[in-house]
């Protein structure tokens, strides 16, 4: 696009390196991150957490079916990006059916989701999981109405460094965070957010769910492509419950939490951060589970 002037970002908090008294804690929550055949960004997640002060545990759906590990005894679950069955089963819905045709997974999983002493993210792949698991927004919504997300607008794969902001919103992995102006990476072909009931966009909208959005050069929220690479409703790329805990988004945080890994950034912003801005939100998570008690210190 000739009319292109660049992305503005604006990163109006401090970014800060994970202290090394946190790092080398002997007490560090636990965080499932889960994957299942064909994801490929676990790797990634895992080096998030743990950059973060998390002991982070690389978990399979097959050592959750197999009775190997319990959701018991984490404090976070993370469903990670990737192509879960290839896809072959439209985006997620093959792993989301693992889960909710499994009466002692599901049980597993609503109780994880129900205490209040837990948190999840779900990325890309994992935020279709997400809502196909009905987490985000709210639970209670029918199936024919739960929000979902569906293939691009553009019907084609899309790898790109888009610009998104980040909107006050209850999510607690981005506490502080609001007014942000970032760049991140989206590689996905099904990230279109659809939703089947107006008033339920309405509601998500108005009640702040709906935190991260793509915006254009200026700053300003947008459907347009490429700045909106997959067409979303009002620029909407990510989900979160009412009350914070769970959240839901397409774009990559755990692909650009660290400087080197950003498609671009402006010198002087490179000069003067001594740390990616993404970093914050695995450190949000962290500063969550010092300040609300765990309640059940259960061995995995």
């Amino acid at each position: 696009m000739r009319e292109r002037t660049g992305p503005t970002y604006v990163v109006p908090f401090e970014v800060e390196p994970t202290s090394q008294e946190l790092l080398q804690s002997a007490e560090k929550p636990r965080v499932a991150v889960v994957r299942e055949e064909g994801s490929n960004g676990d790797r990634e997640m895992l080096s998030a957490f743990s950059q973060a002060g998390f002991e982070p545990w690389d978990i399979v759906m097959s050592d959750l079916l197999a009775g190997r590990v319990h959701l018991r005894g984490f404090r976070g679950v993370v469903f990670v990006g990737g192509f879960s069955y290839a896809d072959v089963l439209d985006s997620a819905k093959g792993w989301a059916g693992v889960i909710r045709f499994n009466d002692s997974i599901w049980q597993q999983f609503q109780e994880f989701y129900e205490r209040p002493d837990t948190f999840s993210l779900g990325v890309c792949n994992g935020c279709q999981l997400h809502a196909l698991l009905g987490w985000v927004p709210w639970q209670g919504i029918s199936d024919e109405l739960q929000p979902r997300f569906i293939q691009n607008g553009s019907g084609r794969f899309e790898s790109r460094f888009a610009t998104v902001r980040i909107h006050e919103s209850p999510a607690i992995m981005l506490e502080g965070m609001q007014g942000a102006t970032l760049g991140i990476w989206v590689q996905h072909g099904e990230g279109r957010a659809f939703f089947p009931d107006q008033e339920i966009l309405d509601k998500v909208d108005r009640d702040g769910l709906a935190p991260i959005r793509f915006v254009d050069d200026g700053g300003a929220v947008t459907e347009v492509y490429p700045f909106n690479p997959n067409g979303s409703p009002r620029g909407i790329t990510s989900l979160c419950s009412p009350d914070g805990r769970h959240l839901a988004m397409m774009p990559h945080p755990e692909r650009t939490f660290l400087k080197w890994q950003w498609g671009w950034m402006p010198r002087e912003l490179r000069n003067s951060l001594a740390a990616s801005p993404w970093l914050r939100l695995f450190q949000n998570a962290r500063k969550w589970c010092v300040k609300v008690p765990q309640t059940n210190k259960s061995a995995p």
